[in-house]
């Protein structure tokens, strides 16, 4: 087993491709995957397990949301624990590459634990309007819903985008799959960053404060959903054109 700045180095040779992925992912979310995915493989950690370490820091976040009283010290555990968890969701991925211990039984426990997270997140927002608090209006409890339908179909058309082009190329055959692909834009970095769960995480720093902490993430919702339909015109058009081909 290697010294930890050698599986560092080893870690960065083995990244996904920075295309479609925002500056706090590639700056911020990768990085620390990475360090942590140097420790879980100096300990002996498999992929899979570091994906359950991920689901207890983000899932024991979600819990404290719906069931603690917002304050400010709530704010600042419930930010650190979605942020670590997050940062764990990308060690998973690194530490399978690193380790040639990847498969579907990881990519799957990978998913469904995103999926929940996408669920509970804001079903736990949801439980905290009703539970804690005055609200201006009974509306703001369709706020968590509407915000989890977007996040919730983002999700799951990304992932069906991603393995309907796969099968795609597969059917097209080398020429298609030779097809050179497009250079990282760094204004699309920046663009997507407002979609990024990293991002979205930092919402959660206002919960001491409940009427900015409704604020922040109705305007989240909203370009969540501004970014979801541009994502769907996107991917149709995309595997439109892949049946064109």
């Amino acid at each position: 087993m290697g010294s930890t700045g050698t599986v560092l180095r080893e870690l960065r040779g083995a990244q996904k491709s920075a295309k479609g992925v925002s500056l706090y992912s590639r700056y911020v979310n990768r990085p620390a995957g990475r360090v942590l995915a140097a420790g879980a493989y100096r300990a002996g950690l498999s992929p899979n397990q570091v994906t359950l370490i991920s689901a207890l820091f983000t899932y024991g976040a979600v819990a404290s949301v719906a069931l603690v009283e917002p304050s400010w010290t709530l704010a600042v555990l419930v930010y650190a624990a979605l942020a670590v968890g997050f940062a764990f969701d990308s060690a998973d991925g690194q530490l399978a590459r690193l380790t040639g211990r990847g498969g579907p039984d990881g990519e799957w426990l990978d998913h469904v634990v995103d999926c929940g997270k996408l669920l509970l997140v804001h079903t736990a927002v949801l439980i905290s309007f009703y539970r804690f608090g005055e609200r201006p209006s009974q509306a703001w409890l369709l706020l968590p819903l509407g915000f989890q339908l977007a996040a919730v179909v983002t999700f799951c058309a990304g992932l069906l985008r991603e393995h309907l082009g796969k099968a795609a190329a597969s059917a097209q055959g080398p020429s298609w799959a030779a097809t050179p692909a497009a250079p990282v834009s760094r204004v699309r970095a920046v663009a997507l960053l407002p979609a990024d769960y990293g991002v979205f995480c930092l919402v959660f720093l206002l919960l001491g404060a409940p009427g900015a902490f409704r604020a922040g993430y109705a305007v989240l919702a909203v370009v969540h959903t501004l970014f979801l339909a541009a994502f769907l015109a996107k991917w149709f058009r995309e595997l439109k054109a892949l049946r064109a081909g």
